[in-house]
């Protein structure tokens, strides 16, 4: 399925609520682990919360432009409540009866850890359950100012009760376990694993299918991604905080959510950029045009335009190749060999 996820607020002038918390980072953690989990079940994800708005209303306006644009399956909205210190509980609004269907679903699997049932209830009132144009539920995990709330409250168990409800199953990251060491008896060998990562691979980067951490590096080496040392990324094959801050990175640059983790979106980002399609006027996704106004200089929008044609010519004409602003073989060599 595909799911547009919106994190609730983070968009100044549109911020949320505080109070023993604060509504902002709990949304963007959630979010963030609820992409990852239902990227990791499969399903595709699209990120809506806008980078920047000027109003409160161009904020809602672009959540559900990103969701109708992408035809999304369903769109979840991710939200905390507060009110008076005194209420408590989380509540799903809906609309439509796919809707209502969804937001029970997300609610009941919530309602297991803990938190007072406040119910489903009618979202009619509220501007991007109006404004979706696929059955879409709002969810309001709780309530940040409720001492009570708050003690029950953690992230990783909401968001797997969010996933669990949206698809019927739970994608939790394992805990790393120390393996117990082995003594070895006398006579007897102990097999040494060996790491599963290709060597010598030849990659079809549109297809593929390897999602290492190793290759993980190798890629953000050649798109020349750095790390937030301005440092190419040591490919050691362990996902330490070069690598962390080098994917989210890329992630900005490209428009994707930037979470530092290499979900589904992500490698689709990647593959496509690696695959070195003709990019000619219009005939590209903002994915890869994003990345060539990173490249070149041009303001990041996502559109080819005057202004990335005219730097696209300077950087070929600066690399001694024909200027004529089309990305053909000879251009992608000069930038990503």
């Amino acid at each position: 399925m595909k799911f547009g996820i919106d994190i609730g607020h983070n968009c100044p002038p549109d911020s949320g609520a505080s109070g023993i918390k604060s509504e902002d980072k709990l949304t963007t953690e959630v979010g963030n682990k609820v992409i990852a989990k239902l990227e990791s079940l499969g399903h595709t994800v699209i990120a809506c919360k806008p980078n920047s708005a000027r109003t409160v209303n161009q904020s809602l306006g672009s959540r559900c432009e990103k969701a109708n644009s992408n035809r999304v399956d369903i769109f979840v909205s991710i939200h905390f409540n507060a009110f008076n210190g005194q209420a408590n509980g989380t509540e799903v609004f809906a609309i439509s009866d796919a809707g209502r269907k969804t937001a029970k679903s997300v609610l009941d699997e919530i309602v297991k850890l803990g938190f007072f049932n406040r119910g489903v209830k009618s979202g009619s009132h509220l501007y991007v359950l109006r404004r979706t144009n696929m059955p879409g539920i709002l969810i309001e995990c709780c309530f940040i100012d409720s001492a009570k709330d708050i003690q029950l409250y953690d992230g990783e168990t909401m968001a797997n009760a969010i996933v669990a409800g949206l698809t019927g199953k739970v994608a939790s990251t394992p805990p790393r376990v120390n393996p117990t060491p082995v003594k070895p008896t006398p006579g007897v060998s102990i097999p040494i694993p060996v790491p599963s990562v290709p060597v010598n691979t030849v990659i079809d980067e549109e297809s593929n299918k390897d999602k290492s951490i190793l290759r993980l590096q190798q890629a953000l080496n050649r798109l020349k991604i750095t790390d937030r040392n301005n440092k190419s990324l040591v490919e050691d094959n362990s996902m330490g905080p070069a690598t962390s801050s080098a994917t989210e990175k890329f992630q900005r640059i490209v428009g994707v959510l930037p979470t530092g983790i290499a979900g589904n979106t992500t490698w689709d980002a990647i593959n496509q950029i690696l695959a070195k399609r003709v990019v000619q006027g219009t005939h590209a996704s903002g994915v890869i045009i994003r990345y060539l106004q990173y490249r070149v200089g041009a303001d990041p929008d996502g559109i080819y335009g005057p202004n990335t044609e005219a730097a696209i010519k300077k950087f070929q004409q600066q690399n001694g190749l024909t200027a004529d602003g089309i990305i053909g073989a000879m251009s992608w060599q000069k930038l990503i060999g």
